[in-house]
């Protein structure tokens, strides 16, 4: 593998242009550095370097990205919405490998080196879908990395024989067990976090649990999550994606609940939805919060890129954010948070790390979550994936 050189870069957190210089897959220094007669470079002329998006939050498996346009008619509500996907996705054959390949192609090419992808498991798909979005991603020979959470969408108790897929699952490789809703829709928070905890410990892999229900249940759950992240030891390895409770909560138990996150390293994810995680408490705490772009223009919402920048704007307006610190702060969850959570080893820009990143004609990193432009460059492990818009050869 040839160098590949980054002239006149300015990288984010660092003022002045510098040049950077990767071998191997790796950063190996920032300024002037002695590089081979075949080595790669690009005269940036400026323009700012950021490290590979992160979206960790997706449902990638049920997109239908490229495909034919599908207007929702599901009724209110997440059960409505959770059985109008059921019925409706086989006559359109999802999951599809190439409208997943076509998803996934449109992260890359703006900025998206890593993604956490929830993979729908029930006994109508058994594993199917993990088959699908596995064989997408080799089609993209090593352009992004995806990690893969078996997901009980259609419920765990209310759905008998989803647990054996589950399991299934797992022994397939995939990294993580998910959960919905135990209370608010499978009925029984108790027996739903038991059994997915217990699989999850079985195992040695983590956990992503979908809880979107507010208020006084969605407190008690949470509750039930860290005291069971703290009996089995698994601190560091749960995360609890939209997390609604922590919005709907009076002030003085959301921080008791952000200071039990912070203890037994429970993550957050969001998707930047109205009810908008307090990022600024979660921070100050030390609990890692990341973003992703949850489903995309599939049978649940005819919304969504794929682009992680875009997500980010989306997120920081939600937020009521407006000042450069705030907007960093939002694409820190975009990118170093949302590595924490996914356990990226050697992430970011520093001498050493791995050499993920994107290229964008923004002056700092405020304007290019504002603008969210096409990045000119996307490097993964070194190489350059795309270039303006297309994949590289």
């Amino acid at each position: 593998m040839s160098d590949l050189v980054l002239r006149n870069a300015r990288l984010w957190g660092i003022p002045e242009p510098t040049d950077m210089t990767i071998r191997d897959g790796r950063i190996l220094q920032h300024g002037r550095s002695q590089v081979g007669a075949d080595a790669s470079e690009y005269d940036l002329q400026g323009a700012l370097v950021l490290p590979g998006l992160v979206d960790a939050h997706a449902h990638v498996d049920k997109t239908l990205f490229s495909g034919p346009w599908v207007p929702r008619t599901a009724g209110p509500g997440l059960a409505a919405a959770i059985e109008y996907g059921r019925v409706e996705r086989g006559k359109y054959g999802v999951p599809h490998p190439d409208y997943i390949e076509a998803l996934l192609t449109n992260m890359v090419v703006h900025g998206t080196t890593h993604a956490r992808s929830h993979i729908d498991i029930d006994p109508d798909l058994g594993i199917n879908a993990v088959h699908a979005v596995r064989e997408a991603v080799d089609r993209l020979r090593g352009r992004i990395d995806v990690e893969l959470v078996a997901f009980p969408q259609t419920g765990l108790l209310t759905s008998p024989g989803t647990l054996d897929y589950m399991r299934e699952a797992v022994e397939a490789g995939v990294e993580l067990v998910g959960g919905i809703d135990p209370g608010g829709f499978d009925g029984d928070a108790v027996g739903h976090l038991d059994h997915i905890f217990e699989l999850a410990e079985r195992y040695g892999i983590g956990l992503d649990i979908h809880l979107h229900d507010g208020d006084n249940l969605g407190v008690y759950e949470f509750d039930l999550i860290i005291e069971r992240t703290k009996a089995l030891s698994m601190q560091g390895k749960v995360t609890v994606s939209h997390a609604f409770a922590l919005f709907d909560a009076d002030p003085a138990t959301r921080q008791r609940l952000i200071d039990d996150l912070a203890e037994n390293r429970i993550n957050v994810t969001s998707v930047a939805p109205r009810k908008v995680l307090p990022l600024r408490d979660l921070d100050a705490a030390g609990v890692a919060m990341g973003i992703g772009n949850d489903g995309v223009r599939d049978l649940w919402s005819p919304y969504g890129t794929g682009e992680m920048l875009e997500r980010t704007l989306w997120f920081a307006r939600n937020s009521g954010f407006s000042k450069d610190p705030d907007i960093e702060l939002a694409l820190e969850a975009a990118t170093y948070g949302g590595a924490h959570i996914l356990g990226l080893p050697d992430y970011g820009l520093a001498e050493g790390s791995r050499a993920d990143l994107l290229v964008v004609q923004a002056r700092n990193a405020p304007e290019a979550v504002m603008t969210h432009p096409q990045p000119d460059l996307v490097v993964k492990n070194g190489v350059v994936t795309a270039h303006t818009g297309s994949l590289s050869e």
